[in-house]
């Protein structure tokens, strides 16, 4: 599962938009409102599996129940 597809399953009803934007030079980050909350440049790596969910999780909170 791609982290596009983890984030809108997950959050489906919370979030409003969710923004790719292209980037070269092996950057790749994770921008939630205006904080960021992962950089591959900072960390030198690649994010670990379920690792950006957890960071959205603690900024956040757990994923809304659907409305009924």
């Amino acid at each position: 599962m791609s982290l596009t597809d983890e984030l809108l399953k997950a959050y489906e009803h919370q979030i409003e938009q969710l923004v790719l934007v292209p980037s070269s030079g092996g950057v790749f980050e994770v921008w939630l409102d205006e904080d960021l909350l992962y950089s591959k440049k900072a960390t030198q790596r690649h994010a670990y599996a379920g690792e950006i969910r957890q960071l959205v999780e603690a900024r956040i909170g757990p994923p809304a129940p659907p409305p009924d």
